[in-house]
């Protein structure tokens, strides 16, 4: 299995790490959205979040506010997004699991994608329907 990030933990590939412990690690990303734009993954390979266990998710997850508060530091940000994304139809371009931390700044704005308009009965069916697919693992 080739997998850049993989490579970027087994030090075979160069990366700006600017956060790592025995588990995960993070980095800048090479193609930022905004100035201090970094990704937050585990060393352990995983290609979508719902390939972890919970603990896992919350062992990845509990990393993000400590590099969030470095880049806001070092950048003056103003705040900042998470996103994660599984899959290529949901624009995961590597298949290893991380969390991108944007931050963003108030004199650039914030542009977010179209969004749609629901209406409470479409809401109310699709809820259902999630909720009895949801399981408790």
């Amino acid at each position: 299995m080739d997998c850049l990030f993989c490579d970027i933990v087994k030090r075979k590939q160069d990366a700006h790490i600017i956060y790592e412990d025995d588990s995960h690690i993070a980095i800048m990303d090479k193609y930022p959205i905004q100035n201090g734009h970094s990704l937050v993954m585990p060393k352990l390979h995983h290609e979508k979040i719902i390939d972890m266990s919970n603990d896992e998710v919350g062992q990845l997850f509990s990393r993000v506010p400590i590099v969030a508060r470095g880049i806001l530091a070092a950048t003056g940000a103003d705040g900042f997004n998470i996103g994660q994304n599984n899959g290529k139809s949901a624009n995961q371009i590597i298949p290893h699991v991380h969390v991108h931390v944007i931050p963003r700044y108030q004199k650039v704005g914030n542009t977010w994608a179209r969004r749609m308009i629901a209406s409470n009965g479409d809401l109310d069916t699709l809820a259902k329907k999630i909720r009895d697919n949801i399981s408790s693992r």
